[in-house]
């Protein structure tokens, strides 16, 4: 199976996007940067994510005008009814072989003029694959109106009207709401839309994400599938999904992680992050609450009493000076105070950067990514291998697509902290930075108790650190919350939530 998403806007990918518009950016092992989706698609199934499973339409037309300048058109007019119709089909087709299904989401609203290249190219795509291979499933929205105390059903009559205007007709309508649909209000919509009522599926809210699988069986959304392609379905094994949503609902304790970051205010921007928690809390059957604190606020006198009563601290990942100082203050906090920390690739570096000026005696110590500095402990990365062969940047190459992006080995030394939580002394993790710990400091870092326990294959890039006298510090380069998965969540946010656990007990 192949899970693919369909992003109609116009930048080539999501990288260079503000978080605060378009949440996380998810990276894959082959190094794209892509909608957060496919993180959802990778926790749910376990498939791994590709740089072929998103595609923009910033892509598509990349790709379309590229092929008329080398002549492939042959002369002919460019135009997006066959040729970029054409290409996001290619797109849809790609890399498919060999696997059962591929399920395509398209993003954005019906309706949206930008929508309407790749609802056309998936029309062409279901006649000409026939009925018995492709399936369209519509989700809509039915809203409760609490005012007339009833849901309305005019949206989604409205929207399948739109599909059907492009020659679209839906083969299973889902439908978001909060409240049960009545049976004659799914009987209208059923007749409205031209499906059976069996075929309107209502998918209501639940109180985790986990929980949906489970919803939707007792919907009857996979017998209609099975139904649908003429399957002989079998009940399917939901025993891990409640599992998981039996730990989620009722665990044993409850710790407070504080998450010291700069886009708090949107949450989708630490999706995999919130979801790599819960994954920790699953693993050591106790419920994680967030605490989401704007690294801002710790640039102010006395605000640091806002981490007082977490059991953990963690800095994610972020570009820009902004809000850095209040991070290198959460980072001594945790360090002064014993509270476990775990720094994830900025958080790293914010952390190599406190140590060196209130460890290291250098109070100039700072990263290049702010500006000229007397001790740069961070500074750009300007070649690094990928490979067979070597990338180079500087501070004119391009933004977009430009980073360490995607799955690099990390070598770790025997008896460290991290030797221990993975019991290994080998990893695979994904990465996306432009900046590096500077491997010249050390030496200067490591008489101070900073442990580089983790470096690339060459020596020459800090993967991870920890603090020798410290219950539980650690900064990560890479971004190991792409890899946790429910069933299987990361060890270092097992371990990370353990040793909260432990913190816990101790306040």
């Amino acid at each position: 199976m192949r899970l693919r998403k369909l992003d109609p806007y116009l930048n080539v990918d999501p990288g260079t996007m503000s978080p605060y518009q378009h949440g996380e950016v998810y990276v894959t092992d082959d190094g794209a940067e892509t909608d957060l989706d496919l993180g959802h698609y990778e926790r749910f199934t376990g498939v791994p994510s590709r740089r072929g499973d998103n595609v923009t339409t910033g892509q598509i037309y990349s790709k379309v005008l590229a092929r008329e300048r080398r002549g492939d058109y042959l002369g002919a007019t460019v135009q997006v009814i066959p040729h970029v119709t054409d290409a996001i089909k290619e797109f849809v087709l790609s890399d498919a072989g060999g696997v059962d299904f591929v399920v395509c989401e398209i993003g954005g609203t019906v309706g949206d003029i930008e929508g309407l290249p790749f609802l056309e190219a998936i029309r062409q795509l279901g006649y000409e694959l026939g009925p018995t291979r492709s399936l369209f499933v519509h989700l809509t929205l039915v809203p409760y109106l609490a005012s007339a105390g009833e849901l309305k059903t005019k949206p989604t009559q409205h929207s399948v009207k739109e599909l059907q205007s492009v020659g679209i007709k839906p083969d299973i309508v889902l439908c978001r709401c909060e409240r049960p649909i009545p049976i004659d209000a799914r009987r209208k919509i059923a007749l409205f839309c031209n499906v059976r009522p069996s075929a309107v599926i209502q998918a209501l809210d639940v109180d985790t994400i986990y929980a949906v699988p489970r919803a939707y069986h007792e919907e009857g959304l996979d017998e209609e599938v099975c139904r649908h392609f003429v399957l002989e379905g079998t009940a399917p094994d939901l025993s891990r999904w409640d599992y998981v949503t039996g730990r989620i609902r009722q665990p044993d304790g409850e710790v407070t992680i504080g998450v010291v970051g700069k886009y708090t205010t949107l949450i989708d921007s630490y999706k995999s992050l919130a979801e790599a928690m819960t994954h920790g809390g699953i693993a050591n059957n106790v419920r994680v609450k967030v605490n989401w604190l704007d690294s801002e606020i710790f640039e102010s006198e006395g605000a640091i009493q806002n981490l007082e009563n977490v059991h953990g601290i963690l800095v994610p990942g972020g570009f820009g000076e902004r809000g850095a100082e209040g991070k290198i203050a959460a980072v001594r906090f945790a360090r002064e105070r014993q509270v476990p920390y775990f720094g994830i690739c900025f958080g790293m570096q914010m952390a190599v950067i406190e140590a060196a000026r209130n460890l290291a005696e250098l109070p100039k110590a700072g990263s290049t990514e702010f500006g000229p500095c007397e001790d740069p402990i961070v500074g750009l990365m300007t070649e690094w291998a990928l490979g067979n062969r070597v990338e180079r940047r500087n501070t004119d190459s391009d933004k977009g697509g430009t980073m360490r992006l995607g799955t690099y080995p990390c070598l770790i030394e025997a008896g460290s902290k991290l030797n221990e939580i993975y019991g290994a002394t080998e990893i695979s993790e994904r990465h996306r930075h432009r900046y590096e710990v500077n491997i010249n400091y050390r030496e200067s870092l490591e008489r101070v108790g900073v442990r580089f326990s983790g470096l690339s294959p060459d020596g020459e890039l800090p993967e991870i650190i920890e603090l020798s006298d410290h219950p539980w510090f650690i900064g990560v380069q890479f971004h190991p919350e792409l890899k946790s998965k429910p069933f299987e969540p990361h060890p270092l946010f097992t371990s990370f939530i353990e040793a909260a656990v432990a913190q816990s007990r101790l306040m």
